[in-house]
């Protein structure tokens, strides 16, 4: 039985809040340019994320940063609150975001050969090459890479 669980945060000024439910306590990291660009380093973000829900959308900027997902931020602060695929209904939520102290699960990272050598987890992961994240959305219903 899968277990979802309910998290909640909000951005810096707290003009935007969200609640996020998410399958069990899974954290991934994404090496990708983009996300390393925009999150000054790796995303350390929550995966399994089923639901979103925005209070303030009045202060929400959404970024297209390429032809299949867009980044979501408070236009007031620059809190990163979301990345999203444009089709389907896959979200990475920061888990800084949204961290209280749970026992949160460093489990997977993705494009992992976009990885510069300056840093290395210690955390035994699934590690997944941009091909092969590709090739899992491409297959995954509803989404498209």
């Amino acid at each position: 039985m899968t277990e979802y669980n309910e998290f909640q945060g909000k951005c810096l000024c707290g003009a935007v809040s969200l609640s996020v439910k998410a399958e069990g306590h899974s954290v991934a990291a994404c090496h990708c340019h983009m996300c390393r660009t925009w999150s000054g380093g790796p995303m350390l973000a929550l995966e399994g994320v089923t639901q979103v829900n925005l209070q303030g959308e009045e202060h929400l900027t959404v970024f297209a940063s390429s032809e299949w997902a867009e980044r979501g931020f408070c236009r007031e602060c620059g809190t990163h609150l979301f990345y999203r695929l444009r089709e389907g209904s896959h979200y990475a939520v920061p888990v800084g975001l949204v961290d209280q102290g749970e026992p949160w699960q460093f489990d997977t990272q993705i494009f992992i050969d976009d990885k510069p050598g300056l840093y290395t987890f210690a955390n035994k992961t699934t590690n997944m090459t941009g091909q092969e994240v590709f090739e899992a959305f491409a297959g995954a219903p509803g989404n498209t890479p």
